[in-house]
């Protein structure tokens, strides 16, 4: 049996990420202080120092949140069991569809935020593979099949996925629009730049 206050402080804490990602998505760093996120979640200002020892640790804590709802749009319906190409382009497609979807829309607008963040994350390249795990895991497999060239996982993605991101973001902030002649010839310039010929 769970006790009610666990709850509540798992709730609380949620409250708080959840306010604190809407603020970032709609006025950036730059307007977000403690006192506006305390007043937005309905909460004293300074509950939120139960739950984070300052606004690194809250930023930080954003930034985790974010990064795993990312890993959870751009993997879904992503299985070992499928052909290395069918994964790659439903990768793709995953994060295109971010930019059409509100509450996604949102996540890479707070994802643009962390682009630009002056403070340096203190949680390394580990935890995003084990975030990324479905892509680290395609990489590492296309390799040992001799498909994908021999570079690290992280220039792989360079190469490929994190242009996916980059499209994804014009489209939101209204400087590219993806039509689905453009979205297929893009996936297809992405494998190309990362299998080997």
């Amino acid at each position: 049996m769970t006790n009610p206050t666990d709850n509540s402080i798992v709730d609380k804490r949620q409250l708080i990420l959840n306010t604190a990602e809407q603020m970032l998505a709609r006025t950036g760093f730059q307007g977000m202080s403690m006192h506006k996120l305390a007043q937005e979640a309905g909460i004293a200002a300074g509950t939120i120092y139960r739950y984070f020892q300052d606004k690194d640790d809250l930023v930080e804590a954003i930034r985790l949140h974010v990064l795993q709802q990312v890993a959870d749009i751009v993997q879904q319906g992503v299985e070992d069991h499928m052909p290395l190409k069918e994964r790659f382009i439903l990768i793709w497609r995953n994060v295109s569809n971010m930019a059409t979807t509100k509450n996604e829309v949102d996540i890479i607008l707070n994802r643009l935020q962390y682009e630009s963040l002056p403070v340096k994350p203190t949680c390394g390249n580990d935890i995003e593979r084990q975030l990324f795990y479905k892509i680290d895991a395609m990489f590492n497999e296309g390799k040992a099949q001799g498909i994908f060239k021999p570079l690290d996982n992280y220039i792989l993605a360079s190469l490929s996925l994190d242009v996916s991101l980059s499209i994804a973001k014009k489209h939101v902030v209204g400087s590219y629009t993806i039509t689905q002649a453009t979205l297929d010839a893009a996936i297809e310039a992405s494998w190309d730049a990362v299998i080997q010929h």
